[in-house]
């Protein structure tokens, strides 16, 4: 056995809250290195590449990309920097730690005024327990509101912090290089870095990205590798093209990989196959090339594999030598998703209906999205899928619904544990950032949701930072009634917490819902009449029918109501036309805003168009005797 090491590689993660500025980041380097083509045409974020991840703003998949780096820190010839943009929210989590496996070393980006966040704990974490050295980045230096000093301070308090809760869970971690770690500032839009501090509010001393550069390649380390070993690589990733089928994104830790070679695949459950590398693609900047051989470190693409999946092994077909799978968290929030049953189902020709196209697209879901599962309910047309958390699901059903599919999604819930026969559930960690005049408003709000606060700090730039433990259950709609209560101006963001005993029942909507008692079409009269009891969801000329969510009420109870009533035309003259100025105009409600509203005993129609709120048992009479049995058990 001989230790080599690859020093014209690196791989290096990029891991950030939401909204810090990682993808932009990564722009600038492609930008700054002439990654691309000459007469390319390149957007801003070119790694958000899906329609979702530039509509929301976030980071949804791990992708990554191919920089030749050839400045003033490469001695001895161009280097190739693999950068992996991860997300930053923990609810898709399962991305990365798929992302953590293909690299050696993390840049930690931190907004220079918000300073670390809830996510951005969950992400390093993660990068801690793989025991990757980490490089702290300040981004926005030039913010007015920045704080670098302090904000420095925080993100150094959080290594010392998480490095002592896993001293006993990661006996080796080496505690001296967390505590030292080196610190650079960015302005990720002016492609600025320095190793100075800045003043507060200004760039850094710097006009490109060098500083980042030279602490990237000094302090992440080269690949190293046993140079007799057999091949051996992890299947991290996977993609798909119309003219090679399933694409496999492999991380090679050992060995050569070679196109048109046998190599031995290992599945799951242990079975091994010989297959051929059909074949085999290295990355640069966004787009792949073909390659004729690729070694330790590289991050390749391979083809010829219709069935592999993440996780699985690509090694020597002589001498096989699998790796550990992929460890995963385990799912804590659930809901219900099956074909459509509403009495509109189907208006629109060519969309995806069947109970069988749903369960195959589920079932691809699950090749590519390590962190979801799916669990048969008993019924032929509908299956629990169990996720990280409420957006991680409602991305898969907003995505399902682009696609043309009509679904019937129930409720969010909360996946329970039996621990000592007792009921154990998923708990949060909540932190929001809030103006002081709404301190007292939210505290009551999470108390009546269970929550427990843990810290709360003033600044005293008019800001609070308030941290909570709140049961899962208790934030399942508590975003639009936190953004409603601090006038949009709240900040709120929840990483898990663990599970814990069962807090006792939560009440998280005070107001009921106005229900259609009739099919029909909602009339401009009967919204007029009814508006002052009550707010809209639906427009007039909209289709309703019976068992139809059209409203919120002001009162906590149901209210069944004709919404489809027309003005009865006399030969008398009025005197006065109808006025339809002063009807208040309805909400419209996304599809994440929908599954928050939704109670227990309502769901949520998902079409391409549509999106309806409805009641599970459609039937006023049906639902008034079930309502009346559950009255009469509780005597």
């Amino acid at each position: 056995m001989a230790l080599a090491t690859r020093e014209d590689l690196r791989n290096v993660a990029i891991v950030a809250h939401v909204d810090h500025g990682k993808t932009t980041l990564v722009d600038a380097m492609l930008r700054q290195t002439n990654s691309f083509d000459a007469h390319a045409d390149v957007d801003d974020r070119v790694m958000d590449s899906n329609d979702l991840e530039r509509e929301k703003g976030i980071t949804i998949l791990a992708k990554n990309t191919a920089i030749s780096y050839e400045g003033e820190h490469a001695h001895n010839g161009p280097i190739v920097i693999n950068v992996v943009d991860t997300p930053g929210h923990a609810d898709f989590g399962g991305e990365v730690e798929r992302a953590l496996s293909m690299v050696d070393g993390v840049v930690l980006l931190v907004d220079a005024s918000e300073g670390p966040l809830p996510q951005t704990r969950f992400v390093l974490r993660k990068a801690l327990e793989a025991k990757h050295p980490v490089i702290l980045a300040v981004n926005k230096t030039d913010r007015p509101d920045a704080r670098i000093p302090e904000v420095v301070s925080e993100a150094q308090d959080l290594l010392l912090g998480l490095a002592s809760d896993l001293a006993d869970d990661v006996p080796d971690l080496d505690i001296d290089a967390v505590l030292n770690v080196p610190v650079v500032y960015l302005s990720g839009r002016a492609g600025a870095s320095s190793l100075n501090e800045p003043a507060n509010g200004t760039l850094p001393d710097g006009d490109t990205l060098e500083a980042l550069f030279g602490a990237i390649l000094e302090h992440v380390p080269a690949p190293t590798y046993d140079d007799e070993h057999p091949l051996q690589a992890h299947v991290t990733n996977l993609d798909s093209s119309p003219f090679l089928g399933r694409i496999a994104l492999l991380r090679v830790h050992h060995g050569e990989i070679r196109k048109g070679e046998t190599v031995a695949w290992v599945r799951h459950d242990g079975t091994v196959q010989n297959v051929r590398i059909t074949e085999l693609m290295l990355t640069k900047a966004l787009s792949r090339y073909n390659a004729e051989k690729a070694g330790p470190g590289d991050i390749v693409a391979i083809a010829g594999i219709e069935e592999i999946t993440i996780g699985e092994t690509i090694a020597d077909a002589e001498d096989v030598r699998p790796l550990p799978m992929i460890e995963i968290d385990e799912p804590a929030i659930s809901m219900t998703i099956g074909a459509n049953t509403s009495p509109l189902v189907g208006k629109v020709k060519g969309h995806k209906l069947t109970a069988r196209m749903i369960k195959d697209r589920l079932d691809r879901e699950l090749v590519g999205n390590v962190s979801l599962k799916v669990v048969d309910v008993g019924r032929p047309d509908a299956w629990e899928v169990q996720g990280r958390g409420e957006l991680a699901l409602s991305i898969l059903v907003e995505n399902m619904r682009r696609e043309g599919f009509e679904l019937t999604v129930g409720k969010p819930q909360v996946v329970t544990k039996q621990v000592d026969g007792k009921t154990h559930e998923p708990y949060e960690h909540l932190t929001i950032d809030t103006p002081e005049e709404h301190l007292g408003a939210i505290t009551q709000l999470l108390a009546s949701r269970k929550g427990r606060m843990e810290n709360m700090v003033n600044n005293g730039t008019g800001w609070v930072r308030m941290e909570f433990i709140v049961p899962s259950r208790g934030l399942i709609g508590f975003r639009s009634e936190f953004m409603t209560t601090t006038r949009g101006t709240g900040i709120a963001n929840a990483i898990s917490h663990g599970y814990d005993a069962w807090a006792g029942p939560i009440v998280t909507r005070n107001n009921g819902s106005i229900v259609a008692d009739r099919t029909g079409v909602v009339t401009p009269f009967s919204m007029i009449n009814l508006q002052e009891r009550m707010t809209f969801f639906v427009q007039p000329t909209q289709e309703v029918y019976e068992g139809m969510v059209i409203g919120e009420n002001s009162r906590s109870e149901d209210m069944d109501v004709n919404i489809t009533k027309e003005k009865k035309l006399t030969n008398m003259r009025a005197a006065s036309s109808d006025s339809f100025e002063s009807m208040t105009p309805p909400r419209q409600l996304s599809l994440e805003e929908s599954l928050e509203f939704a109670r227990e005993d309502e769901c949520v129609e998902v079409t391409p168009e549509v999106v309806r709120i409805r009641k599970v048992v459609l039937e006023a009479n049906a639902r008034a005797r079930s309502a009346s049995r559950v009255k009469n058990q509780g005597k």
